[in-house]
């Protein structure tokens, strides 16, 4: 098969032997990489891929994933005057002519530093698919698992901290696809505790040792290694290498939250989410690339309008706060903070007093990084049924987050099973988010 490959590109005239053998000479990543040199005859994965440049306006992303499906009629899109509305009333914000939800008042006096997109429109209606397509751009298949946002930032650009992870997740998602077909290494940290912080990260033994037991295990899997050449077989060895830095990093008292004033830990709140915020703002300040937080609860198919207001409250505090607090130290004009969800939930108030899934029209919101501040983008109809202006794919927006960030969104990887993809699919970055 991989030679059936070579000889029809080959045979293509769309690039020279030079060229192929070395665009697809494996790589530490053990993945395929290339250029612009091979065009859309050959991959279907190269059809209107975007080929916007951007300086970036961001160097860090802290993702904030509303887990569940965020009602947008309830949160950042708030109607008044009709039935699907509900009792939720709007709320002035920092903004001029910007109004959110009363839930979030105190994230009300950050919006300035905000965009809101209020168009967002997905073809995946079911949890799991929508959380996939939200952080991968791809539909869910058994095949194949495609990377998320931080492992594409961690191949393309690498961290600013060498013995830090480059990519942490925060909480509890075991659907998260993390690194997808690249090996282990672009995988995100995952830390289901905030306030626990690395549990039994240093060595309990002397650092003779230690040394010691290293070099025995390295002499142990030296045949091993010698006899697997294989990405995978290297990747683990790898892994070790990164584990052991990271133990003797002095930046691992950025996960230990006591070193913070206990009225900062306050504001941000008690709950997981917040402390999780905080977490990736100490993470960010010492060099952690793309961290992301999560925050369940909004699956409200029953009592919308008492378990929505519960959730609002632990976001508003984690969230304002986190905005300030970037804001205050200098970091929000290179951090992009993006908050999203798979999709949103009905107009329409069911029998139970919820909203159920609705991926036709939702909401997400991006602060700092260069984005337009007290902007919004798009708009749905007065019953938050259709969009109706600057409608948004889920590949459009990956497509915008990597344009912040200075990704090649026309580059194709390849995946183990040489199959070409890029950064958001074909989604088209929407350049008038950023200021």
């Amino acid at each position: 098969m991989k030679a059936e490959l070579a000889s029809k590109l080959l045979r293509s005239g769309d690039i020279s032997r030079r060229d192929f053998a070395a665009k697809t000479a494996s790589s530490l990543l053990g993945v395929g990489l290339l250029g612009n040199s091979l065009t859309s005859k050959s991959f279907a994965a190269f059809e209107d891929a975007s080929k916007l440049k951007q300086i970036p306006t961001a160097k860090n992303v802290i993702y904030l994933y509303m887990s569940g499906g965020q009602s947008h009629m309830d949160t950042w899109d708030v109607k008044e005057g009709v039935e699907t509305a509900g009792p939720t009333k709007p709320f002035k914000t920092s903004a001029d002519g910007v109004r959110i939800s009363e839930y979030l008042q105190r994230t009300a006096q950050q919006m300035h530093h905000a965009t809101i997109i209020n168009s967002l429109s997905s073809t995946q209606g079911a949890h799991e698919q929508g959380n996939y397509m939200m952080h991968t751009s791809y539909e869910l298949r058994g095949t194949i698992r495609h990377p998320s946002m931080g492992a594409w930032l961690n191949v393309f650009q690498g961290g600013g901290n060498s013995t830090l992870p480059n990519f942490v997740f925060i909480g509890n998602d075991s659907r998260h696809p993390g690194a997808g077909f690249f090996p282990a290494a672009q995988a995100p940290l995952f830390v289901s505790n905030p306030e626990n912080g690395l549990k039994n990260v240093k060595p309990s033994v002397t650092e003779d040792k230690f040394q010691a037991r290293m070099k025995l295990a390295d002499e142990l899997d030296k045949d091993f290694r010698s006899t697997f050449q294989q990405r995978n077989v290297k990747a683990y060895a790898d892994m070790y290498d990164d584990a052991i830095a990271m133990m003797k990093s002095e930046d691992l008292k950025a996960f230990d939250l006591t070193d913070e004033p206990s009225d900062v830990r306050a504001a941000y709140g008690k709950e997981a989410f917040g402390q999780g915020c905080l977490l990736a703002r100490r993470l960010v300040e010492r060099g952690v690339r793309f961290v992301e937080v999560s925050l369940g609860g909004w699956d409200t198919h029953n009592a919308n309008f008492v378990a929505v207001p519960e959730r609002c409250e632990t976001l508003d505090k984690g969230l304002s706060s986190l905005i300030s607090d970037l804001h205050n130290r200098g970091l929000l004009q290179d951090t992009l903070v993006v908050v999203t969800t798979e999709f949103g939930r009905t107009p329409d108030i069911n029998t139970n007093a919820g909203r159920d899934h609705y991926p036709k029209a939702f909401s997400a919101v991006m602060f700092g990084g260069g984005v337009k501040g007290g902007h919004v983008y798009g708009k749905t109809d007065k019953e938050g049924r259709e969009v109706v202006e600057n409608k948004m794919k889920i590949q459009d927006f990956n497509a915008s987050i990597a344009y912040a960030l200075g990704l090649p969104l026309d580059h194709v990887m390849y995946s183990p099973s040489k199959r070409p993809f890029t950064i958001a699919d074909k989604g088209q970055p929407i350049p008038n988010l950023f200021a």
